[in-house]
């Protein structure tokens, strides 16, 4: 009980001083708003920035949390040119749900799965992202990428601290365990052609192809995490890029440390990369499949 409590008092703490920050923010945004008039409105007809591809074609990939395993599709059938060599046993995805819960929340999921299956990709139902160590089919397995695009908790908690906390204790949890599952080697540079800083936690787009990125990577790096949520409220309380950098350290004594990691870069995710991507809540097919991640913003990954 002692650590539940020390964690929660730290966790609120941190979100309190957030929301703070968050204020401040707005209403800087508001006023810019304000002053540049419609020119928000002509920048996009703008084309989108060159997208940013964190994987290389001999990567080995553990993909948590899939859903109904339609970016795993993507990235095995539709995957973008420069990873038209990568070859599909290098990939492994999972699910939180057991096979037969997967199918009835996402009846599009069978089929994927069957097709994934046929090209050599691995497979894995009822897995728990904050215990990967424990998953036999895992054991003594190394990933240069474990990446959890829109993890969420799904307990359904309508108080937004609590349903926020929940989301903290959980990313802490996976961050821990997904640590150990990490090639080792070099810490990985990534250089793109600008930068900018939006806030103390964010980085600028890298905007780099991955046979780019391919040629200055030394052959031993480290592997990294990705973690992709909407960039807006309520998912920019979770502060994931702060829990990753400066988790809270726990009271109990004996307690698991939390890892501390550095965060390389964060880039806009573009669904539309992916073909035939579609994101699926963790409650499956309700309300028809349609349901809501925030409102305006962007989707973006942050790459640990």
């Amino acid at each position: 009980m002692g650590k539940k409590t020390s964690l929660k008092a730290t966790l609120q703490g941190q979100q309190a001083r957030l929301k703070s920050k968050q204020k401040a923010s707005h209403a800087a945004e508001v006023a810019e708003q304000r002053a540049k008039g419609k020119g928000r409105d002509k920048g996009k007809d703008k084309a989108p920035p060159r997208p940013t591809i964190p994987f290389n074609p001999t990567d080995k990939i553990l993909l948590i949390g899939e859903g109904n395993f339609s970016f795993t599709h993507a990235l095995v059938f539709h995957p973008p040119p420069v990873l038209a060599d990568l070859p599909p046993s290098n990939v492994t995805a999972t699910a939180y749900d057991s096979e037969d819960e997967c199918y009835v929340k996402y009846p599009d999921a069978k089929t994927m799965v069957e097709a994934l299956e046929h090209k050599g990709v691995e497979i894995l139902f009822g897995i728990d992202a904050t215990h990967l160590e424990k998953v036999l089919a895992l054991k003594g397995k190394k990933w240069n990428r474990i990446v959890w695009n829109f993890p969420h908790a799904g307990k359904g908690i309508t108080n937004q601290d609590r349903n926020i906390l929940s989301n903290q204790v959980l990313i802490l949890d996976f961050l821990r365990s997904a640590s150990k599952s990490l090639v080792t080697g070099s810490v990985p540079v990534v250089n793109g052609p600008r930068k900018r800083k939006n806030t103390e936690d964010e980085e600028s787009d890298a905007n780099m192809s991955g046979d780019e990125e391919t040629t200055q990577k030394q052959v031993a790096e480290r592997g990294t995490i990705l973690i992709t949520l909407r960039n807006v409220a309520p998912y920019t309380g979770w502060d994931v890029p702060r829990l990753a950098k400066n988790p809270p350290k726990p009271k109990k004594e004996g307690a698991l440390l939390n890892p501390c990691f550095i965060l390389l870069r964060s880039f806009v995710f573009y669904r539309a990369l992916w073909k035939g991507y579609e994101h699926r809540m963790t409650k499956g097919e309700r309300a028809h499949g349609q349901g809501k991640t925030g409102e305006g913003g962007e989707d973006r990954t942050w790459e640990f």
